[in-house]
């Protein structure tokens, strides 16, 4: 028999400490957690009844499950949030809050292997020259989107970078990503001339505010940059570049493992410069290299149509100049 008792709050307080002290997540990532068991305390609450956690039942995260399809929530979420309330009963098992797992016999909804949208080299070619650089800070937010391709980082790697990580003479930076894991990425020569642009001709203009000294790349005021901050400069970029692709930095990301399997490279090697824990998780870019490898042979393959159709328009192009 359990020997503890306890409401909801604390319950929740506890759980978030537990991630946060234990576990080692980000704050990305607790606050993920947070806001899943928030959603799964309110309906569990408003809708089942259930007063403290140890009255959760199998029923209730089943219905938990069905309120969320009828949502319309995507099965990747719906799966991502049963997988957060399984980490909390958990931690109340732990805790000698409950007895048993309440939910071990449900199975999570199959995702949804969708392929993320990349960018061509030559659209972060021309994203990265639409960077206007009649501004004062063009010159940080070039250098910041040549980090991002060259690197592969998470945006929250991007604006948490530390000066005293990156080494442009050997060409690296040291990255901490999720779970406080550290990495080594290598860096390309045009993402480290646009550095040392940005450390010139701006960064050094600039006085960081107390706890931003190390911190890269800052605003105006000396603070560092904010998530919002990188997306709204990376969107006006993309507009001023005409292209109309729905484009984050996380597209930045997928371009980069992208162009590294088509290139060939290891798929270890990216899996290592991505930080994924698991190769599983980098896989998704070998089903993206067969789509382009596909795509290729439809264009191009004497027995497609569309290469039949590219072979027709070339003949009339060439009947033309001739």
């Amino acid at each position: 028999m359990a020997t503890k008792t306890t409401d909801w709050n604390s319950s929740v307080q506890g759980y978030k400490n537990y991630l946060v002290l234990e576990r080692g997540l980000s704050k990305n990532s607790v606050l993920a957690y947070m806001r899943d068991i928030h959603q799964f305390r309110d309906f569990a609450t408003s809708e089942e009844g259930v007063k403290r956690p140890t009255d959760i039942e199998l029923p209730h995260v089943e219905r938990f499950l069905g309120h969320l399809y009828d949502k319309g929530l995507a099965r990747n979420s719906q799966a991502r949030m049963l997988s957060g309330v399984r980490s909390f009963c958990k931690y109340l098992r732990i805790e000698g809050v409950m007895d048993s797992d309440p939910i071990h016999l449900i199975q999570a909804p199959k995702p949804e292997r969708k392929l993320p949208d990349v960018l061509s080299v030559e659209e972060i070619e021309s994203i990265i020259g639409a960077v206007n650089m009649s501004r004062r800070e063009g010159v940080r937010n070039k250098a910041m989107l040549e980090v991002l391709y060259s690197c592969g980082l998470r945006v929250s790697e991007l604006i948490e970078l530390k000066m005293s990580r990156v080494d442009l003479i050997d060409g690296v930076v040291k990255v901490v990503g999720k779970g406080n894991k550290e990495r080594v990425i290598p860096i390309g020569q045009q993402a480290c001339d646009a550095i040392d642009d940005y450390l010139s001709h701006y960064r050094a203009d600039v006085i960081p505010l107390k706890g931003h000294e190390d911190t890269l790349f800052i605003g105006r005021q000396g603070r560092g940059m904010t998530r919002q901050m990188a997306f709204t400069m990376l969107k006006r970029s993309v507009i001023a570049a005409g292209i109309r692709k729905n484009v984050s930095p996380h597209t930045f990301r997928h371009s980069f493992a992208t162009h590294l399997i088509e290139s060939g490279a290891d798929l270890r090697a990216v899996q290592e410069m991505l930080g994924h824990a698991q190769i599983s998780t980098t896989e998704i870019y070998t089903h993206l290299d067969s789509r382009f490898l596909k795509d290729q042979v439809t264009k191009f393959h004497p027995r497609s149509d569309k290469a039949e159709d590219n072979m027709a328009e070339s003949a009339a192009v060439d009947q033309e100049v001739s």
